[in-house]
């Protein structure tokens, strides 16, 4: 299909009220959309369905699902000139409605309690965020943000998510949650955060460190139960946008690929780097603690058991670096990993850098 002819399919999708879904995997040039038929919402109800899934951060509320059999797929080349062609314009998107010296303190308070459960030893780190809400006016085109998130987030998964009845989202998340082809199993163990300047040789602290060292035992060893052959790779620097991140790859083989991913969901999901360690201790403070509702923000999204080229598919991605888009205004979605080490001032400020790399897609 023609790259114009998919962009004129989502304009007619959105006129229509009608859910849809299109998105560019990281290092390619190719433009995926799922387009339902109807304005039904579809349960997940295990994970043996085939579709586009998008699952909240609370597992207590199942994830929605854009089903196969109920949707038009296709695939489109994406032109070097239709993303770099975009005009950007200068100035500001709009003005951050609930941003300032309240939010910070209240951001900054809750860091501290964080570290206090910590020094308590209630769990040994916790992920803890913020929403920020941005105006945007009246000539705001959720297309055209896409195309530059497109520009701007080579090596990212790049999304928009449509449904009349939920909400407008979209993102570009740099974290793999599952890789599924046949047997064969990948996932990726994220965490650290700082700004790229030039290279990616770049220097990280302790408190970063022993953060990821936690976050990949914690993996290796909640997936040993129920995927063979586990391995993962030395921890390196990898690049998403403006940011560096800490990284370890963790591969191995599937018992049953059908039973084998609800499982792994359920072992992951939310993980070590959204949520906290101990999971379960960690995601009940943040349930109770942060006042506001994550919704799909570090939920996770992607493609569920999809037949593509005589293989079946996964490819699930954590909800990262994403925005909900709501009548006049974009409300983004940031955090940080809080562990003892933590300083509640830095960890403000990383969020502050965060929000400000998403608005830079809304100019």
């Amino acid at each position: 299909m023609d790259i114009e002819d998919v962009y004129t399919k989502i304009e007619k999708q959105l006129d229509q009220n009608l859910p849809f879904v299109v998105y560019r995997k990281a290092d390619s040039m190719i433009l995926h959309a799922v387009f339902q038929g109807n304005s039904q919402i579809y349960k997940v109800e295990d994970y043996t369905d085939s579709g586009f899934v998008f699952a909240p951060f609370d597992t207590a509320d199942k994830a929605v699902i854009i089903p196969s059999e109920k949707s038009d797929y296709c695939t489109a080349t994406i032109l070097s000139q239709t993303v770099s062609s975009e005009k950007r314009t200068s100035g500001t998107i709009g003005n951050t409605l609930f941003a300032g010296s309240e939010t910070q303190e209240k951001h900054i308070e809750l860091v501290k309690k964080g570290i206090k459960a910590i020094q308590s030893d209630r769990f040994k780190k916790v992920v803890l965020s913020r929403k920020e809400e941005v105006s945007i006016p009246d000539s705001f085109n959720s297309l055209h943000t896409f195309k530059n998130l497109i520009q701007y987030y080579p090596k990212a998964f790049v999304y928009l998510w449509y449904h009349p009845k939920i909400g407008t989202w979209m993102g570009a998340t740099p974290e793999t949650l599952i890789r599924v082809k046949n047997n064969d199993f990948f996932t990726m163990a994220l965490a650290g955060t700082q700004p790229y300047i030039d290279t990616i040789d770049a220097d990280w602290g302790t408190k970063e460190l022993v953060e990821q060292e936690m976050v990949t035992s914690f993996v290796m060893s909640e997936l040993s139960s129920v995927v063979n052959d586990i391995q993962c790779s030395a921890t390196y620097t990898h690049k998403a946008g403006t940011l560096l991140h800490l990284r370890t790859d963790i591969s191995g083989v599937l018992e049953n690929e059908n039973s084998g991913i609800e499982k792994i969901i359920k072992v992951l999901h939310p993980t070590p780097a959204v949520c906290g360690l101990p999971k379960d201790e960690a995601k009940s403070f943040i349930l109770a603690t942060e006042a506001y509702n994550r919704k799909y923000y570090t939920g996770f999204l992607g493609e569920l058991n999809m037949h593509k080229d005589g293989v079946v598919k996964s490819n699930l991605f954590v909800n990262l670096r994403c925005m909900e888009l709501s009548n006049d205004k974009a409300i983004l979605y940031v955090g940080g990993g809080i562990t003892k080490d933590s300083d509640p001032e830095k960890e403000w400020e990383e969020t502050v850098k965060k929000t400000e790399t998403m608005k830079r897609v809304l100019l």
